[in-house]
């Protein structure tokens, strides 16, 4: 049975595995690079984890099959404007795709996006992961029109996506 658990100090080594795991999957997800954060030290992952999940600006999820991390996700509010939070990170091991690990971790999202009083839950996308663009339409997420040059890549571009939190 798959869980759901916050990211904090007790998990934060199973958070940088998982996302190095994740960096190395999907490279062309994710607006970093595996090389760039398996520099990070194990002092520097445990920091990163306290940080990204405060629980009241940030909050970051790992989906766990047994002891086993299965996928992650994690959200914050943007800034500017704390009714709209950001999707991150969000990604699920190839062995378990397609059995709902994603939908779990995205509604966990929601929930806490919710309790922050959060009215749309955004992210954004690039252009040449059209399964991610699928799941992310069956949830509700629609293009907002916005786009940029991906920055890991400027050949192909990162779309926003946006659904509201209701």
């Amino acid at each position: 049975m798959t869980t759901i658990e916050r990211v904090g100090v007790k998990n934060a080594l199973i958070l940088k595995t998982t996302r190095l795991r994740a960096l190395k999957d999907t490279p062309l997800a994710f607006g970093s690079t595996y090389s760039k954060e398996a520099e990070s030290s194990d002092a520097e992952w445990i920091e990163r984890a306290t940080k990204w999940s405060d629980g009241e600006k940030s909050v970051v999820f790992l989906a766990m099959d047994g002891g086993e991390a299965c996928g992650i996700a994690g959200s914050y509010l943007i800034p500017e404007d704390r009714r709209r939070a950001q999707l991150v990170s969000m990604w699920t091991a190839p062995t378990h795709r397609r059995h709902g690990i994603g939908r779990l971790l995205v509604k966990e999202v929601l929930a806490w996006a919710r309790s922050r009083n959060a009215e749309h839950l955004q992210l954004n996308v690039t252009s040449s992961n059209l399964t991610a663009i699928s799941f992310y339409e069956r949830l509700g997420f629609t293009m907002t029109g916005r786009a940029k040059p991906y920055p890991n890549d400027p050949a192909l571009t990162d779309y926003e996506m946006s659904r509201p939190i209701s």
